[in-house]
């Protein structure tokens, strides 16, 4: 009778727990901080269209900043790029990487 007595409470604390944590919300500030209104950023601007930059493959110092530890491009909206640019960005990169400028993956 112990026993189930135990494992009943165990089982009801830890939902309980597991509940509170999953869910995530606090009332209606959707996880904001706020009282739920929208949330504005500051727009990125392209640092090849700003700064008149070329993208070069040969450059990799340039190109390493635009991938991640693991060797994964970052995306247009982590960057600041603009699609032209980004899209140049990419080719330059794979270009870095099949010459061995840039890894593939992390070592």
């Amino acid at each position: 009778m112990s026993d189930d007595r135990y494992s009943e409470n165990e089982h009801s604390s830890r939902d309980r727990g597991m509940d509170a944590q999953m869910d995530g919300r606090d009332g209606d500030d959707r996880g904001r901080g706020g009282k739920g209104g929208k949330v504005f950023y500051k727009k990125k601007v392209c640092k090849f269209c700003a700064q008149k930059m070329k993208i070069d493959y040969k450059e990799a110092d340039n190109l390493r900043r635009f991938i991640t530890e693991r060797g994964k491009i970052h995306p247009r909206r982590i960057t600041g790029t603009c699609a032209k640019h980004q899209r140049a960005l990419a080719i330059a990169i794979k270009q870095a990487r099949s010459i061995a400028l840039l890894p593939y993956v992390a070592e």
